[in-house]
């Protein structure tokens, strides 16, 4: 036992003196090179005297980055997190300013901009080397890895045996996205736990299932979180009784979504028990919550965390060299490629301009290497259950296409994270079954304006009878990744214009979109307008919907029959006979009756709901936003994401039926952490079982416009 000790101590000082060893010769090599960054008098000093300098320099910068770095990130908690990443070579560089003010030699003098440089690269040489040694040492190697984790975990219990679970939630990565990566080789850690042409035997199993009409992050995590997507009509819509704009993306109103999820289940969420939520919009009941969106809008206390994550992670100062050169290298390599794609004049295209570029180096850079050091920090204090969002896909995706040759490159690094997060399990105080799901996919296609010339809401005044502007305005994209830097920077959520309480004239139409799915509301008329009133106001308003090529049908509410769906050439189908005369809803696949009749019960489900056209054999749907890869309603593969789960969990659906909305999968994965034989998680028999009931047999009870305004 002791000569273990004195072996570990002896491998750590032999390490630490290599390290220092090469960051000596690291200094004096920069020093030959950068004619503003001298290691010697005026005069000249001998080599001996020259390397003792370097030598003295570069031990104290090390004992500064370890020592004084931690405390500069925890005195800048007040800084935006992006803003701190921009600080990350100022400060590095003033680091090594003041190793050399205080070298015993006197010696060593370097200009500020070139102080900047020479601390990144010592910072990155330093990180490699050290890496480089101890992936050699099993036990070095968890002793680094364990620096991420959360230092309050050392106070923790001793950790249970039972396995834990890690969800891997890769956002916007459907099912056909998957299996297309794996058979080309672009994911080959997920291909080996398939199984896929090395013969071996899979360790995990891949299931689709299928969303709500609602296909997007915001209905699908609070689903899949907190078991219930009630009431959830879409990515933004209109709430008439508070006169407000509801988007899942922004803090107020994912936290307000959170609140009435858990007061419809009666429970708190998924990770009630020793869970930890990452990078998510939605807490899913954890404890420990870091990027978590539906905190950011609370004042800063200790009951929120939402942002100490990237705190945690820069508290490392390699860890912010890297992460800030490879931020920097993104934001390069998405101006080369939205260029290449203008000058090629490629075929969907939308704008990939103004801040767009430090979006997606953010969401590709930043937020994957902070939520994977997260996750990491997790797995090794030995936490009951993990669940991650990466959204680097689904942000690419949006501007470049889901199948494009940027996002098969985000596909390569999301594959090497898992590889990551499997390589922590084997250094971990308990042994995890690592989880890997989505929560929709995207459906490519150009977008409504670029193929007609107008917007959804264009359209909407036209039929409405009231002006068109001559130039139209285009919908902005609002995405997961947008969030989170405005959450970073600790700004408020308000996109193209789009404001919580809308400035205009009561009696014209709130027009919003959601991917291919838009809604539109009258916010004069107290309860949702039913088919009749609305032809009463405006006569041609449905007609000119129903029937433009764009669009591929309507769901209003009808005086009549409750509920019909619209579509070109006058049909119209009531909703108890969709089941029978599909209509314009054939084209759109099975299950698509079954998620209209759900998304018609909504309290806040709008006055006409609107889906886009589908084209079947190319898969594509147009976006009422800026994507030309899209989700947010029916149509394609943005309703089929994917769960990738270990063989020896039970199989998601026993019964052989397809796993049909967020709900469901809840269920699933609640069963899996109860199978692990940790802290049972407890399953809400009335709501799951009333939830499921009325899921399986395609019918959903339609409240009058009284019941609307209760439920609200």
């Amino acid at each position: 036992m002791r000569g273990g000790r004195w072996r570990r101590i002896l491998s750590q000082v032999g390490r630490s003196v290599t390290v220092w060893a090469v960051s000596t010769l690291t200094m004096l090599v920069l020093a030959a090179i950068l004619p503003d960054f001298q290691l010697q008098s005026a005069d000249g000093d001998s080599a001996t005297r020259i390397a003792v300098t370097a030598a003295l320099g570069a031990g104290a910068f090390g004992v500064l980055s370890a020592v004084v770095w931690p405390v500069l990130v925890r005195l800048l908690l007040l800084v935006p997190a992006l803003v701190l990443g921009l600080l990350v070579f100022f400060l590095n560089g003033s680091l090594l300013l003041l190793a050399l003010r205080i070298n015993p030699t006197g010696r060593g003098a370097v200009a500020p901009e070139t102080a900047v440089i020479v601390a990144a690269v010592m910072s990155a040489v330093a990180s490699a080397t050290s890496a480089a040694l101890v992936v050699r040492d099993d036990e070095a190697y968890r002793r680094r890895l364990h620096r991420l984790a959360d230092r309050r975990g050392r106070f923790r219990p001793p950790c249970p045996v039972t396995p834990g679970t890690v969800f891997i939630q890769l956002d916007g990565v459907g099912h056909e996205v998957l299996t297309g990566a794996v058979a080309q080789g672009l994911m080959p850690t997920a291909a080996r736990w398939l199984g896929t042409g090395d013969g071996r035997r899979p360790s995990h199993r891949l299931t689709p299932w299928r969303t709500d009409w609602s296909s997007q992050t915001g209905a699908s995590q609070l689903g899949i979180l907190h078991g219930s997507t009630f009431d959830v009509p879409a990515f933004r819509w209109y709430e008439k009784e508070h006169r407000e704009v509801m988007v899942c993306n922004r803090p107020a109103s994912a936290a307000e979504l959170q609140r009435r999820a858990v007061v419809r289940t009666g429970d708190g969420g998924l990770l009630g028990a020793d869970g930890a939520s990452r990078g998510n919009l939605f807490s899913g009941g954890a404890d420990e919550q870091a990027l978590v969106l539906s905190i950011a809008a609370r004042r800063r206390g200790r009951e929120n965390r939402s942002r100490s994550g990237y705190f945690a992670y820069f508290s490392d100062p390699a860890n912010a060299v890297r992460t800030a050169l490879s931020f920097f290298a993104e934001v390069g390599r998405e101006i080369f490629q939205s260029t290449r794609a203008r000058i090629g004049k490629q075929r969907p295209r939308v704008g990939r301009g103004g801040l767009y570029p430090l979006v997606r180096a953010f969401a590709t850079v930043v937020e994957r290497d902070v939520v994977v050091a997260a996750v990491v920090g997790d797995m090794l204090v030995g936490r009951t259950a993990v669940y991650a969002d990466l959204v680097a896909y689904d942000e690419v995706a949006h501007h470049s296409g889901p199948h494009s040759q940027d996002a098969a490159l985000v596909l390569r690094w999301l594959d090497r994270s898992l590889a990551l997060i499997e390589k922590v399990a084997e250094h971990t105080p308990r042994p995890y079954r690592i989880v890997v799901l989505s929560d929709h996919g995207q459906s490519p296609g150009e977008t409504f304006h670029a193929r007609y010339g107008l917007t959804l809401g264009d359209l909407v005044r036209a039929g409405s009878g009231l002006p068109v502007p001559r130039r139209a305005e285009r919908t902005r994209s609002g995405t997961e990744a947008r969030a989170a830097v405005r959450a970073a920077l600790r700004r408020p959520v308000e996109e193209g214009g789009e404001q919580r309480r809308p400035v205009r004239r009561r009696s014209e139409p709130i027009v919003l979109a959601s991917g291919n799915l838009g809604l539109v509301s009258f916010p004069d008329v107290p309860h949702r307008m039913t088919k009749e009133e609305i032809d009463a106001r405006h006569p041609a308003l449905l007609g000119t919907l129903a029937n433009h090529p764009g669009i591929g049908f309507l769901l209003v509410r009808s005086a009549e029959h409750g509920g019909v769906v619209l579509g070109a050439y006058g049909a119209e189908i009531p909703l108890d006979r969709l089941a029978d005369e599909p209509g314009p809803l054939d084209r759109f696949g099975p299950g698509a009756a079954d998620a209209v009749r759900r998304t018609h019960s909504f309290p806040h489900a709008a006055d006409i709901m609107v889906n886009s056209a589908y084209e079947p054999d190319d898969g594509e749907v147009l976006a009422f936003e800026e994507q030309i890869g899209s989700h947010g309603g029916l149509g394609g593969a943005q309703a089929r994401p994917f769960l990738l789960s270990p063989v020896e969990l039970s199989a998601p659906a026993a019964d052989g039926r397809p796993l049909v909305g967020a709900e469901q999968v809840h269920r699933v994965l609640r069963r899996w952490l109860s199978e692990s034989n940790g802290p049972q998680v407890p399953l809400p028999m009335d709501t799951g079982t009333a939830a499921s009931t009325e899921r399986d047999a395609g019918t959903e009870t339609v409240p009058d416009s009284d019941a609307d305004s209760q439920a609200a």
